[in-house]
């Protein structure tokens, strides 16, 4: 790595990052595209959606027009504050986790540093050049990890593109030390079986273990055998990350899982889990089944129960606990992701979220599912959109969460009543083409200290809701966020 010295550091490799998507159940080949910048986008509040002056869930019903391309539309209650676009990095913008004033974006080429200690001015601190598709990442203190879904040839940043059927191709995660956030410290590498195509941190005593999901084994691939079905877990000790290794692998499914059909994906391991460690509970989003994990030994989760939707979910992709932990919301990233999901012919039911309530106590919890969400915004036939990632606004007394769409937008929607489910307030923009099917769009959207933060395509967006519904989680006050390590907020 190379340390690069302009009005911020950057370190910077020689490589090149790889573009991937899954497209389980469409042929659609879709494209990054970096729309123009000469133009500042039209910005356009809808009248009538007075969301802040009401619970009229009618109020959360958006206009079924479609905005035009680079078009910026949303709800009265949302405010657009700032659009930080990348500078160095280039490749897919992915997850983001929070510490302090800064939020950490992950990106197919590496990863950005941004200062948000005033959001509606945030700034670019550091960007890290180090390909690994699709860098899914997570911050604990003075570590941030690294998932790497791209075989490589080798573990370093100035890593090459590498053949999966090549047994000295490399993935896993990297640990990088952040102590100073001007230049982070690359100082760890584990490999792991299919690699890591997501990650998920539970804190243990003098370390955190990192849940390693990962999927689509394949028999002429020497370190992603079949039939996989489960999760790698590798312990980083806190005082002496170099240490870092695996020390398990958890078979989750010995029966294989769901075995696939004309719709669903077959189950061969996780895609994401969220931990709630504070009720040793975790929920896994594994394809083609929904399980929810007892945590108490962090080295060996249980599961407790599974559930599978063939009618519905194509492939489920995440998970989100309810404040109290009684309920989850799973996704499903129907098209995986790269398709136009959310028109009409679609539907309300496919490409949705499931919400469950966790019933029993025990061993003999269950997973019994109440209802769909899914954005009511009908979007662009040209325009990808699916459930994609979000987490809670810590409401008092309430169930609500924000979340991504790809082109979709930015939904925050409640599901105090988990029978009826209603989008609260909104943020879109028009299609980044209106010829052809273009990938783009918000990849996660996280509430943190008072504002949303989306990782858009375009660069890291800012928003802020207004609305007495979520108010009370202004009140709510954080020093460190991974959403898929799920805090107690109150």
């Amino acid at each position: 790595m190379t340390l690069l010295h302009s009005p911020r550091r950057r370190l910077v490799g020689a490589a090149v990052g790889v573009f991937g998507l899954l497209a389980a159940l469409f042929t659609a080949s879709p494209a990054a595209a970096t729309p123009g910048t000469e133009d500042p986008p039209t910005v356009r509040e809808i009248p009538g959606h007075e969301s802040a002056d009401t619970d009229d869930p009618a109020m959360g019903t958006a206009s079924t027009d479609i905005p035009g391309v680079d078009e910026i539309v949303h709800s009265r209650n949302i405010s657009h504050l700032a659009t930080v676009p990348s500078e160095v990095l280039q490749g897919t913008t992915s997850d983001i986790a929070f510490r302090d004033h800064y939020a950490f974006v992950g990106n197919y080429d590496g990863f950005t540093v941004y200062d948000i200690r005033k959001p509606e001015r945030p700034r670019i601190v550091t960007e890290v050049f180090c390909p690994g598709a699709q860098n899914d990442i997570s911050v604990h203190g003075n570590l941030l990890i690294l998932s790497v879904d791209s075989s490589r040839s080798d573990d370093s940043c100035n890593s090459t593109t590498m053949p999966a059927t090549q047994p000295e191709a490399w993935e896993g995660i990297r640990v990088f030390d952040i102590s100073d956030l001007r230049a982070p410290k690359y100082v760890a590498a584990v490999e792991t079986a299919c690699g890591s195509h997501t990650h998920t941190l539970v804190p243990g005593k003098g370390a955190v273990y990192v849940y390693v999901s990962s999927y689509f084994p394949h028999a002429s691939y020497p370190d992603c055998q079949p039939p996989h079905d489960g999760i790698s877990i590798v312990k980083v000790p806190l005082k002496a990350p170099q240490k870092a290794e695996l020390v398990s692998f958890e078979v989750l499914f010995p029966d294989g899982g769901f075995p696939g059909d004309a719709t669903g994906t077959a189950t061969s391991g996780c895609h994401d889990i969220t931990a709630y460690p504070a009720l040793r509970l975790a929920a896994g989003a594994c394809m083609g089944d929904g399980i929810l994990m007892d945590i108490t030994n962090p080295e060996a989760p249980r599961v407790i129960d599974r559930v599978q939707d063939a009618e519905h979910f194509a492939f489920w992709h995440s998970a989100t606990f309810s404040q109290d932990g009684s309920k989850v919301v799973f996704t499903d990233e129907l098209g995986g992701g790269g398709a136009a999901t959310c028109n009409a012919a679609i539907g309300p039911e496919y490409g949705a979220n499931g919400i469950y309530h966790i019933t029993g106590k025990g061993d003999r919890r269950k997973l019994e599912f109440r209802s769909y969400y899914k954005i009511p915004r009908h979007q662009a036939d040209t325009e990808n959109c699916v459930a994609h990632n979000g987490s809670l606004i810590p409401a008092k007394g309430r169930d609500i969460m924000v979340q991504s769409w790809y082109q979709g937008g930015v939904s925050v929607w409640e599901f105090t009543d988990s029978d009826n489910p209603v989008e609260i307030g909104w943020f879109d923009r028009g299609p980044v083409s209106d010829e052809r099917l273009t990938f783009g769009g918000t990849w996660s959207a996280y509430y943190y200290n008072g504002h949303i933060y989306s990782s858009e395509q375009r660069g890291l967006d800012v928003l802020r809701i207004t609305d007495p519904r979520t108010n009370s989680a202004r009140s709510v006050k954080l020093n460190e966020l991974n959403v898929q390590t799920q805090p107690r907020y109150r």
